[in-house]
């Protein structure tokens, strides 16, 4: 009685109730699983869609939410709700790719996930066991030297681009950097190696390669990523600071590069991102060993992509644990790239001003 109660008053006062919506979703998932189970064909619920009868579950939902929501409610509000559930639709299939892969990568990599896998290199290796030590090491170690010199050239264009740039030379800079960004990564990887091939020998490979490989890959995320963020940046504060007698160059330094370090650091954090999953420049330019080295300036160097699709490509003797290894080589990078993000974060927070409320 009391349900029967609350259902009428929700109906009549103009709002539906907040439990309806999932209330019918549910219902409608189960109406078209129901239905898909009944049309299996031959009965066999082993090839029972459970794609299309989700598909169909949702759209049905549609409409009965817009129906009984206009019929309830109003019409304004019915396609409110329709265009709500649009867009969390939008979402969840956007979404579900990568809860696809996470699955996948963490099922299939998580059997080579022990202390051998992370204290051993591949040397002498031919069928079961080694590791990637060598290849954790050298992904570190270029990344980082990529880092070290892409950020502070990227960095210091988008300032010369936001705060001094102007007329045909900042045109020109903003043209480049635009083109530079659609840059496939294999030709970063050529011009590099192309230098190198002509100041020192054909065939060279070494870390430092890959390393200015990725920087060049790096330099255009950071320049836009950054040139965007000191835009915003309010001018009322330069104006301040400017007032106060203080220099354009310090005023820069001490106000506009604190306002917008937590974007500038999200920036930074996404070319990082961009780049440290590359194969290609890699391959041609830092090689790939089966031992650790960690001299960026002598021999080649492994990573953690090109040790998986090496990996994958050779799967020698023993194919079953070579593929483990690369699935556990992608797992790995993934939580790098987590890692490097949770760091963005905390140095986002520790450097960003300091409000009153703080």
């Amino acid at each position: 009685m009391t349900m029967q109660t609350s259902a009428s008053t929700s109906l009549t006062s103009g709002r539906l109730a907040s439990w309806a919506p999932w209330a019918l979703l549910a219902a409608s998932l189960v109406l078209s699983a129901a239905a898909f189970a009944v049309t299996a064909p031959n009965g066999n619920l082993a090839d029972f869609n459970i794609a299309g009868a989700v598909i169909t579950g949702v759209l049905l939902y549609m409409v009965l939410i817009t129906a009984m929501s206009a019929i309830a409610e109003s019409r304004r509000k019915a396609v409110d709700r329709l265009m709500t559930a649009l867009v969390a639709t939008a979402f969840t299939v956007a979404l579900l790719p990568l809860i696809s892969l996470l699955w996948t990568v963490i099922s299939n990599g998580i059997a080579r996930f022990d202390a051998e896998f992370f204290s051993y290199s591949m040397r002498n290796v031919v069928g079961e066991g080694g590791g990637i030590v060598h290849a954790i090491w050298g992904t570190v170690l270029i990344t980082l030297m990529a880092a070290l010199i892409a950020v502070p050239v990227g960095l210091m264009t988008s300032i010369y681009l936001v705060e001094y740039g102007r007329g045909r030379i900042a045109k020109g800079i903003t043209f480049f950097v635009d083109v530079m960004t659609g840059i496939p990564s294999i030709v970063a990887g050529l011009f590099i190696y192309s230098v190198f091939a002509l100041l020192i020998r054909p065939g060279i490979s070494m870390g430092f390669m890959g390393s200015l490989a990725l920087a060049v890959l790096m330099v255009p995320v950071v320049v836009r990523g950054s040139e965007e963020l000191l835009r915003i940046v309010p001018n009322e504060l330069r104006e301040a600071s400017y007032a106060l007698g203080v220099p354009k160059w310090l005023t820069i330094l001490k106000v506009v590069l604190p306002t917008s370090i937590a974007g500038i650091t999200t920036s930074v954090m996404l070319a990082i991102a961009r780049v440290i999953g590359e194969t290609a420049p890699l391959l041609l330019t830092a090689g790939f060993t089966a031992s650790l080295n960690t001299n960026l300036f002598s021999g080649q160097m492994m990573t953690l992509p090109v040790f998986a699709y090496n990996s994958y490509m050779n799967q020698g003797t023993s194919p079953d644990a070579s593929l483990a290894r690369a699935w556990a080589a992608a797992l790995t990078l993934i939580l790098i790239v987590m890692l490097l993000n949770l760091l963005g974060r905390l140095i986002a927070k520790w450097f960003a001003p300091k409000t009153a409320g703080r």
